[in-house]
């Protein structure tokens, strides 16, 4: 076999086709999330996942080839999770109020299950597992989607802008989980306070 045609290490081996198999997958991805909350990298391997999800080792390496491929249906699994809330904040009439809530989201996020946020911002700065984890729909885009809109001040390079967003909130959300925060509110309020006096120019948002 060609070293081309060999299968990736970072993709799953298959997807599950009968809602069973699709059960058994998700409970090998929480195994997952699970070991790496409780033992860290240090104890995080594929058997250590089978135990805790209750399958074979070998069920398992049906669906995923290696650790580094569970870490990547992980990360997506989060991404997929926040996007759904995050996108939530198109509904709302305005761009601050829309803001408002995106910003609400990515602070849920990182304190939702903090020590399982922080090791996946770790697993997130190796780019093989950031791209293969990477979706179509992303952060960056909301954000894209929300500061051009009527309401919001007028911004000469937004997709400059939203950049600078995802900085600023994934900066201040990360380094926040990194110190063990647990105020959902407060860790808010700084964020908003950055982000909006950001786009206004720090001359504050009304």
């Amino acid at each position: 076999m060609s070293r081309s045609s060999r299968p990736s290490p970072l993709k799953p081996r298959k997807a599950p086709s009968q809602p069973r198999a699709a059960e058994t997958v998700a409970s090998i991805v929480e195994a997952a999330a699970q070991v790496l909350e409780s033992a860290g990298f240090e104890g995080f391997n594929t058997n250590a996942v089978a135990r805790r999800a209750g399958v074979s080792i070998g069920s398992l390496y049906q669906y995923f080839p290696s650790k580094d491929a569970l870490t990547i249906a992980l990360m997506r699994r989060e991404a997929d999770i926040f996007y759904e809330d995050a996108s939530r904040g198109l509904e709302h009439p305005t761009g601050k109020a829309a803001m408002d809530y995106l910003i609400s989201a990515a602070v849920r996020q990182q304190l939702r299950r903090p020590a399982l946020a922080r090791l996946l911002d770790v697993e997130e700065s190796r780019p093989a597992l950031r791209r293969e984890a990477a979706g179509s729909e992303t952060f960056q885009t909301l954000l894209a989607t929300i500061i051009v809109r009527d309401d919001m001040p007028t911004q000469k390079r937004p997709d400059v802008v939203a950049a600078d967003l995802i900085a600023i909130i994934r900066g201040m959300v990360d380094a926040a989980g990194q110190r063990g925060e647990k105020d959902v509110k407060d860790l808010g309020r700084r964020v908003r306070a950055a982000v909006f006096g950001y786009l206004s120019g720090g001359a504050g948002f009304d």
